[in-house]
């Protein structure tokens, strides 16, 4: 707590109302609202909660004016050249980047907990082949409760660490089973010999009657999004796991909450709705139409993947993944391909249209990995799954950290009510 005050002026008695402020290591400050209501009667009002700091968190810094992102202090374009995935998720659960040993350790940890309990293997059978993966992923994720009873006291830090390693590793594999459930192919037992993305390619893609060799730049290209999708600050899935888990909830529900929230179009099916789009646009001599349709207040038409709720200024994570995505286009042998040519011509007519320039509509990271995914194969129902693996990592450490954090409420936002004022009840036959 520092010793600023923010001054509010009471209409209603003319004076002025003092409440404190607290300053962070980098970053605009917060004023503490507690008090207003008990001593004022009052509530904040602040719809989608956009100047709202729900917590305190040391794990990972925004600033959108400026496209900065930062996990545990360290820009996400040195850890993007740098790291890898598992050596990044160590690095948010811990605090710190791990020494070798360390992180062999962790490494170690995580591949000998891929495999699912047999009978929860075994739930896929009872969702329609046609089922929406995501479904399949929060159902069987929310039902780890009922088959690891070990790792459930939430406040014993060993079985948070057990649930931690669980969740990062057997989500791939969960992942994989629901993909291979909505072709009605064999599933592939994980391989503790590979790394994190090459066993992930593996049980996505193998089939036992052949020989299956994994593209060492797909294992690089999704080890890179994973880093650039482990964590972003209070987003809304990250916010659900911790609304979800201030109630004492289990971990595996806290974690099945935050897929669920991460499902919709607007957070973690972004990527999907880009493919979407260019599929809608079909052809680049259409763009233009399209780029109309945008720009025109009175069309519900929106160019998916172009601006971020977030930063006003180019994504860090868009400008690091679009190299990256021309390295898997030429790889694949896919610079021809119709769908990419049309991609690639949207985002050379965004990055210098005015009104692109004018509204800071850049091409986000959304817009570059559903087009590294359809590369490697990954059809777009997929493309959520893919973001939450990554994603996992984030709402581990950030559920660990709200556990921990003495200043821990159950959250319960309050309203303001619109509705209408008390009445009498009217019998039925007098209405």
């Amino acid at each position: 707590m520092t010793s600023k005050t923010f001054s509010l002026r009471d209409n209603s008695t003319g004076g002025q109302v003092e409440l404190d402020v607290r300053s962070g290591t980098i970053g605009p400050d917060v004023v503490e609202i507690g008090s207003l209501y008990p001593e004022k009667g009052v509530f904040t009002y602040d719809p989608g909660f956009a100047s709202t700091a729900s917590c305190s968190s040391t794990i990972t810094y925004i600033d959108g004016e400026q496209g900065v992102l930062l996990y545990r202090g360290y820009p996400i374009e040195q850890l993007a050249e740098k790291s890898s995935f598992l050596e990044v998720a160590y690095l948010l659960l811990h605090g710190e980047l791990p020494g070798q040993a360390q992180l062999d350790s962790f490494i170690h940890s995580i591949s000998t907990h891929t495999m699912m309990n047999e009978t929860l293997l075994r739930l896929f059978n009872g969702f329609h082949t046609n089922a929406h993966p995501m479904a399949m992923v929060a159902g069987v994720v929310g039902s780890m409760s009922a088959f690891y009873h070990d790792t459930m006291d939430i406040y014993d830090a060993r079985q948070r660490e057990i649930f931690s390693h669980r969740i990062i590793a057997k989500l791939p594999t969960i992942a994989a089973a629901a993909y291979k459930h909505t072709l009605g192919q064999p599933f592939m037992y994980p391989r503790n010999s590979l790394d994190y993305t090459s066993n992930l390619l593996r049980m996505f893609f193998a089939v036992p009657a052949a020989r299956y060799e994994v593209d060492p730049i797909a294992a690089e290209a999704l080890d890179l999004l994973f880093i650039l999708h482990a964590d972003h600050e209070q987003n809304c899935s990250t916010s659900t796991v911790r609304l979800a888990g201030s109630s004492g909830t289990n971990p595996y529900s806290a974690i099945a909450s935050g897929i669920a929230a991460l499902w919709g179009a607007a957070h973690g099916g972004a990527n999907e709705a880009v493919l979407g789009m260019l599929e809608e646009i079909g052809s680049a001599k259409n763009i233009a139409t399209y780029v109309d349709r945008a720009k025109d207040k009175a069309d519900p038409f929106r160019l998916m993947g172009f601006g971020h709720r977030v930063y006003k200024n180019f994504d860090p994570r868009a400008t690091i993944i679009r190299e990256m995505c021309h390295r898997v286009l030429n790889q694949m042998g896919q610079t021809d391909s119709p769908v990419f040519d049309l991609a690639l011509k949207l985002e050379e007519i965004a990055l210098k249209d005015e009104y692109f320039l004018e509204k800071q509509l850049y091409p986000n990271v959304d817009f570059y990995s559903g087009i590294i995914y359809r590369a490697l194969g990954i059809p777009s129902s997929m493309y959520t799954v893919m973001f939450a693996i990554a994603r996992s990592v984030g709402w581990v450490a950030h559920w660990q950290e709200m556990i921990i954090d003495p200043e821990t409420r159950i959250g319960r936002p309050r309203q303001l009510y619109i509705g209408a004022p008390q009445r009498d009840y009217t019998p039925i036959k007098k209405r």
